[in-house]
C-alpha cells in the first residue's frame, strides 16, 4: 500500500444534544471528544464550520452541529475552507455489521446505508476519505426486536457501552499511527484481537 497522507481533518459523527449524546449513533463524537482530551484541545462552536471545532496542530477535530443525515455541510465547509482533500479526511462513525467493540478502518467504498456517511460523500464529491467504522452491533444480531433507527438512537446496554468504551481506548493507543499517516499499521494494530 502506497503511503497515505497524514490526516488532516478527524470528523467525529453524531447527533447534536443531549438527547442524543448517549446514544449509539454518537460514537463518534466519543472518540472526537476523547482524542481532544488527550491533545490537551476544546472543540467550540464554529458557526462557519456548522458545528464544534478544534484545531491541535495542523489538524483539525470536527463534531458536526447539525443532524446526522446533513453531515456533509460541516465537512464539506471546512474541507473547503482548509483545502483539505478527501483522502486527508478521517471520519469516525457507528458501525452495525460490527459487533460492539469492533473496529474497521478502511478508505473509500461504500456508505453501507449509513445517512451521515452518504451526506458527506455528496458534500466532497468523492468516497475516497477514510474511515474508522466503531461497532455498535446490530438489534438482530444482539437479539433485540427494535428498528435499526430506533436502535442507533437509543444507549446501549450496559455491556455493550464496556465494549466500547475498551474499543475507543484502542483507538486512541493506535492515534500516534493514524497521526502519522500509517494507516497500513493502525489496521494491524486496530483490527486484531483486543487484548
Amino acid at each position: 500500500m502506497a503511503t497515505a497522507c497524514p490526516p488532516r481533518l478527524i470528523v467525529g459523527l453524531g447527533n447534536p444534544g443531549p438527547n442524543y449524546a448517549d446514544t449509539r449513533h454518537n460514537a463518534g463524537f466519543w472518540l472526537v471528544d476523547r482524542l481532544a482530551d488527550q491533545l490537551h484541545v476544546s472543540l467550540a462552536p464554529q458557526k462557519s464550520f456548522f458545528g464544534l471545532v478544534a484545531k491541535a496542530g495542523e489538524r483539525w477535530l470536527l463534531e458536526p452541529g447539525t443532524y446526522m443525515n446533513k453531515s456533509g455541510q460541516a465537512v464539506g465547509a471546512l474541507a473547503r475552507f482548509y483545502k483539505i482533500a478527501p483522502e486527508e479526511i478521517l471520519v469516525v462513525h457507528d458501525e452495525l455489521d460490527l459487533p460492539p467493540g469492533g473496529i474497521r478502518l478502511k478508505q473509500g467504498g461504500g456508505n453501507g446505508g449509513h445517512n451521515g456517511l452518504k451526506d458527506i460523500q455528496a458534500a466532497l464529491g468523492s468516497p475516497n476519505f477514510w474511515r474508522l467504522r466503531l461497532g455498535t452491533g446490530h438489534p438482530r444480531s444482539l437479539g433485540l426486536n427494535q428498528e435499526v433507527v430506533d436502535f442507533v438512537l437509543h444507549r446501549p446496554r450496559a455491556e455493550e457501552q464496556a465494549e466500547i468504551d475498551r474499543a475507543l481506548d484502542r483507538c486512541l493507543l493506535a492515534w500516534p499511527l493514524l497521526a502519522a499517516g500509517d494507516f497500513a499499521a493502525a489496521q494491524q494494530q486496530l483490527h486484531g484481537k483486543a487484548v
